[in-house]
């Protein structure tokens, strides 16, 4: 079993030499399951559409000017988040993901903390984010961690749009 204190956050690539594979599965089951809760469910990596194909096949390429930052239990990688380069003074979080079996024990919400930490330390002014609307347990999350519910950049229906000064 795995409770917070044996869970350790790192950037990658860079400070987790013993997950070269990064968080490529984290982001597979993030997408699959996206697209189920979307009812367009697919059978498998392959059938995802290019954009998301491209961030499980190659993270590094697809996210590399942004920052990755993984959970660690051992050597095992069990969650993972991505900010954003700032534009204007802000960044963006995405593909925040826990292995759904430890989940309920501080490591999305120690991933937040981590990614706000070196948002200040790198002088961006605020944080934002896009979440499904049926993500309820993610929504309460991110209220609890200071995000509010803001007018949306994204067109997409059912996307609920928050953000967090820094």
């Amino acid at each position: 079993m795995t409770d917070q204190r044996e869970v350790a956050i790192v950037r990658w690539p860079g400070q987790a030499p013993s997950a070269q594979d990064g968080p490529a599965a984290l982001l597979a089951a993030y997408h699959l399951q996206t697209q189920a809760e979307k009812g367009e469910a697919v059978a498998g990596v392959d059938e995802l559409p290019d954009r998301y194909r491209s961030e499980i096949l190659d993270p590094r390429a697809a996210f590399t000017d942004d920052v990755v930052m993984l959970a660690l239990s051992g050597d095992a990688v069990v969650g993972c988040l991505v900010v954003t380069t700032p534009i204007d003074g802000r960044s963006e979080l995405k593909r925040l993901w826990t292995d759904p079996a430890l989940r309920g024990r501080g490591i999305a919400s120690s991933l937040v903390r981590a990614v706000l930490a070196h948002a200040a330390e790198n002088a961006v002014s605020a944080v934002r984010l896009s979440v499904w609307e049926w993500r309820a347990g993610a929504i309460a999350l991110y209220e609890r961690l200071g995000f509010t519910v803001t007018e949306s950049w994204d067109e997409r229906d059912q996307l609920v749009c928050m953000e967090r000064a820094v």
